[in-house]
């Protein structure tokens, strides 16, 4: 008999055991990855069925991650399950092809309902996101600004150096010289109008950019990003 095939993306080992432990009596688990840049390579590796996915990893960040599997593997499902109850995030992972979105607070029945739903072509928002969407809705009667968008390369770059790495270290796991990332990093500065080390790390926290512990405070994050260079644009560029 076919079990249909699902990956896990968590950096909470004990998170994606469990799930593991839930899931594995009536689903083949073909791979538990703990960041989103592995999570790419697997996902497209393995072609799995379905990706159960956390918003919050480290090196690409779990909605960046599935936006860009998706381009790529049209046909996997995409459930994302964590702790952020941001309902414009939810929708945003909606937006961009995720098929459900549950929190870390759900009961198990629900997840399983979830993967139930998307393997039929539907969609699942657990319940308590779903009111948080509705009411978001109607409270958003004025018109929004201009969106700071950036590209999926720059958002690479921003969570790299947010999370405290140097230059080189961006350029390793990019595959990208010094010279380009200290660009990359101008034009985001540019495109976010923000001029310290501080500001640039509270947009990637703000935006979900970022995977952070609940104990590392953006005023801890800060030093870290000054140390990677992120400000200081011309040394790195000459």
């Amino acid at each position: 008999m076919y079990k249909p095939t699902i990956m896990l993306a968590d950096d909470h080992n004990l998170i994606a055991e469990a799930f593991r432990n839930l899931l594995e009596p009536q689903y083949q688990i073909v791979a538990a990855v703990s960041d989103g840049r592995t999570l790419l390579e697997k996902a497209l590796e393995l072609k799995p069925d379905i990706v159960i996915v956390d918003v919050g990893m480290p090196v690409l960040n779990g909605l960046s991650a599935g936006q860009q599997l998706k381009q790529k593997l049209r046909k996997v499902k995409l459930i994302y399950v964590t702790m952020n109850d941001d309902p414009d995030l939810a929708s945003e992972a909606l937006r961009t092809g995720a098929s459900a979105y549950l929190l870390k607070s759900s009961t198990a029945s629900e997840l399983l309902k979830s993967i139930q739903e998307v393997l039929r072509g539907g969609t699942f928002v657990t319940p308590r996101i779903k009111r948080l969407m509705e009411d978001s809705f109607v409270r958003s009667s004025k018109p929004k600004g201009p969106e700071k968008k950036l590209t999926p390369r720059q958002v690479e770059v921003l969570q790299l150096l947010a999370e405290g790495k140097t230059m080189k270290e961006v350029g390793a796991v990019l595959s990208l010289t010094a010279r380009t990332v200290a660009f990359h990093k101008y034009r985001i500065m540019e495109a976010l109008n923000v001029k310290t080390n501080a500001e640039l790390v509270q947009f990637a926290v703000r935006n979900n950019v970022l995977s952070t512990n609940d104990s590392l405070s953006v005023t801890k994050l800060a030093p870290r990003a000054a140390a990677a260079g992120i400000g200081d644009t011309r040394s790195q560029a000459s």
